[in-house]
């Protein structure tokens, strides 16, 4: 099995948070994965940023990738669940798992409003904020997501997360969620940053059982 890790740092749709970029993928390949970031195009409407990585997948295909997984953060979490929950998606552009840190998951809510006003406008409907809600993409037949965040996060309330893990739940989508007591947000690899920092070690064991690979803390 040929296995590719797209890594999508955050930063509202407006910046590349450079902790969530080049060390996320040195984490990545220090387990023996093959890993890249990928820069998305910032401040630009829907569905830009989800078209430029579907390219992105179709060229990892293209040289020979049979899994493709995604880990996002932030807006970046938002857009890899996109791309793993895109209705309609052939079999070239799909995801086969998702790891998302403190996502922005629903457009639905007032949080986080920055991204909302990016990627839609300011008269969006609600039915066009619902199309790229996360919660509302997920079908039975989604890939398995890993979820993190952290309770106290005061920019992307973990509400997020739970909304998205409700909907996987409700499809037996399976899913492994870990919402931390303590921690800002963008913590990135969260070293240093107490409870969260175990959040690899987790996410460790989950993707070797994705991948098929063996890595320090899973088979």
């Amino acid at each position: 099995m040929s296995a590719h890790v797209i890594v999508l740092p955050g930063g509202g749709y407006e910046v590349h948070a450079a902790h969530e970029a080049e060390p996320i993928v040195d984490w990545l390949s220090g387990l023996g994965l093959e890993a890249s970031v990928f820069r998305y195009p910032l401040n630009s409407r829907h569905p830009a940023p989800l078209a430029a990585l579907q390219t992105e997948i179709r060229r990892l295909r293209d040289k020979g990738a049979d899994t493709i997984g995604v880990v996002g953060f932030s807006a970046g979490g938002h857009l890899g669940g996109l791309a793993a929950l895109a209705p309609d998606v052939d079999e070239r552009t799909s995801v086969q798992f998702a790891v998302l840190g403190y996502a922005i998951t629903s457009m639905e809510t007032e949080t986080y409003r920055p991204s909302q006003l990016i990627l839609l406008g300011e008269d969006a409907t609600p039915e066009l904020r619902r199309s790229i809600s996360l919660d509302a993409l997920v079908t039975p037949s989604a890939p398995p997501f890993f979820l993190w965040h952290t309770a106290e996060d005061p920019y992307v309330p973990p509400e997020h997360t739970y909304r998205l893990a409700a909907a996987l739940a409700a499809d037996n989508v399976p899913h492994s969620v870990h919402v931390f007591p303590h921690g800002p947000h963008s913590l990135g690899l969260a070293h240093g940053a107490g409870e969260a920092s175990t959040w690899t070690r987790f996410a460790e064991s989950w993707i070797g059982e994705q991948t098929g690979t063996r890595t320090p803390h899973g088979a």
